[in-house]
């Protein structure tokens, strides 16, 4: 700083001061971005508490034994949640239906709701987000949402790649 610049000083340490503790809750809110009971309790009861929350009626058919790894479990999650919230909000659906399967090291997610269709990975669409989510971990999704006749999603997660290996439950 130059001679004098004292008010300008203080000033900027208030400004350094804010943006630090701005940073510090962002660090906060995203290392609790997915749900206490995914961490804890693994996908199948996480996805049953999404479906409880759900406005609309869901099928939830969870065929999974045991933890899955982490990024798995977390992208399952939030491809249920986007979807249930898509289906609720957007596409008029009356049901939704999920299925969970996890086999030959490959988890399955079909979400399936009854709604209006014509779902697509247009701009401003949560479904972009997911579909990087997924191939972030070597993921494929697909969407199939024709007009007037719903919308499947289906993401496919290879359950032993380099991000982990399936975890036991905490206590």
């Amino acid at each position: 700083m130059p001679p004098g610049a004292g008010e300008l000083a203080r000033l900027l340490e208030h400004a350094v001061a804010a943006v630090n503790d701005v940073l510090e809750e962002l660090r906060e809110t995203a290392r609790g971005l997915h749900p206490a009971i995914l961490a804890k309790g693994g996908l199948r009861p996480a996805l049953a508490a999404l479906a409880r929350r759900c406005a609309l009626p869901v099928r939830l058919d969870v065929q999974v034994a045991g933890r899955l790894p982490e990024q798995a479990e977390i992208a399952a999650y939030y491809v249920v949640a986007e979807a249930l919230t898509n289906a609720a909000k957007h596409a008029h659906a009356t049901t939704v239906g999920v299925q969970v399967t996890a086999s030959e090291g490959i988890l399955c997610v079909r979400v399936r709701d009854d709604g209006r269709g014509g779902a697509g990975f247009g701009r401003g669409s949560g479904l972009i987000g997911l579909r990087d989510r997924a191939e972030a971990i070597g993921g494929k999704m697909r969407l199939d949402s024709p007009p007037g006749t719903g919308t499947t999603l289906e993401i496919t997660l290879p359950l032993g790649g380099p991000w982990g290996q399936a975890r036991k439950p905490e206590p």
